[in-house]
């Protein structure tokens, strides 16, 4: 249990659990007892916890260089900017953060200085998560998580999830972009559909809009292609990416069409940290790791799996998803923040997403051993 006299803000509910050491798929916590981990740290530890190849490439360039400053150039970042260009589709640029929120920042800066004075708003969706800074929390589509914090930047517009016509009447001249999620993950994991993707991507051609896509915790091979919005054949104008991206290590990403990006000059937007060489490090070994291994097609086949393992569960009225991003929706009457409760004392880590629905995101290599395993403890906590 977290000491709870340690000089910590009051941000997060008392930890019941602390975790010391994790490899792979398990973890362990500071009284020796043995975890199975099906939230990789919220979609972040996709290739396992401690992955050595990861720890050797930051430990290699811990001992070369560290931070130079955006003043100057350094040879790791531009790689993993090619790279993410290439997995994308190339055509585009690419700007560093230090994570899914500013990233998220960053697309929302850039769309204000596309559409120019007087067209800044972006319009989103009921149910998104986009992040927790003042302008990402009112881009996401959570009233409740508005009001502590008003009055919020101005300048966004939310509409009803996966109704296209909610989102044309939502479009004036004011508007500039859109921004979705190819899965809500804290919404529930709730999938688009590529009818509703495909119609965005028509409208905002249509109307001249930036069409800009949250990969935070969808990309990088989570659903079983290397995007979310790769499912619905479009492509979109602005993607955000994070969590995989560095394992672990604190890195974002915002890459933009070489149209949309030309937008930025020189001093519209900085960050200190963002592409320096430790975090650009984990991120190219990790995304060599990605690409050698074939993550995307493991998470498809891991992802099949357990699914159909968790549809054959008792309570468990219906599963969604895509890849290995999946929600568990379960039976009324059942509370899914007692039952993941449950699970991490019989040592699963999962959790509950909303009342009724549980989330599964585990590393992409997971193996059918350790789905197998995940799903006789999840079983076992049904069945009491």
């Amino acid at each position: 249990m977290t000491d709870t006299n340690a000089p910590l803000m009051p941000t997060y509910p008392q930890h019941t659990v602390t975790f010391v050491r994790g490899a792979g798929a398990e973890l362990w916590d500071d009284k020796g007892n043995r975890y199975l981990d099906f939230l990789a740290g919220i979609a972040v530890t996709s290739l396992g916890h401690a992955n050595p190849e990861i720890a050797d490439a930051i430990s290699a360039q811990a001992r070369t260089l560290l931070h130079v400053s955006n003043f100057f150039g350094t040879a790791v970042g531009p790689e993993v900017a090619s790279t993410l260009d290439r997995l994308i589709g190339g055509g585009g640029r690419v700007f560093f953060a230090n994570s899914g929120a500013e990233a998220n920042e960053c697309a929302l800066k850039l769309a204000r200085k596309w559409g120019g004075r007087g067209r800044h708003v972006v319009v989103s969706a009921y149910g998104s998560f986009h992040g927790r800074t003042l302008a990402t929390l009112h881009a996401t589509g959570q009233p409740a998580k508005h009001e502590t914090f008003q009055p919020l930047p101005e300048g966004f517009r939310h509409v009803a999830w996966c109704d296209l016509e909610a989102l044309e009447a939502a479009i004036d001249p004011s508007v500039a972009a859109v921004l979705l999620e190819p899965v809500q993950g804290e919404g529930g994991v709730l999938p688009a559909t590529a009818e509703y993707f495909r119609g965005v991507r028509e409208l905002c051609d249509e109307r001249g809009l930036l069409f800009m896509v949250d990969e935070v915790q969808t990309g990088l091979g989570r659903t079983g292609k290397w995007f979310g919005h790769q499912h619905f054949g479009v492509r979109p104008d602005v993607i955000t990416l994070a969590k995989a991206l560095g394992n672990g290590v604190p890195i974002g990403a915002c890459w933009a069409t070489e149209e949309a990006a030309r937008a930025f000059e020189p001093g519209d937007h900085a960050t200190t940290y963002g592409g320096q060489p430790l975090a650009a490090s984990a991120a190219r070994a990790v995304l060599a790791i990605m690409e050698r291994d074939d993550v995307p097609a493991r998470a498809a086949r891991a992802g099949a799996r357990l699914s159909d393992g968790l549809a054959a569960l008792p309570g468990v009225t219906s599963v969604r998803g895509l890849g290995l991003l999946l929600g568990a929706e379960l039976e009324e009457g059942r509370d899914a923040r007692i039952v993941a409760n449950d699970c991490l004392e019989a040592g699963l880590v999962l959790n509950a997403v909303t009342p009724t629905a549980l989330r599964l995101e585990p590393s992409l290599l997971l193996t059918d051993d350790e789905i197998d395993e995940g799903l006789a403890i999840l079983r076992k906590v049904l069945e009491q």
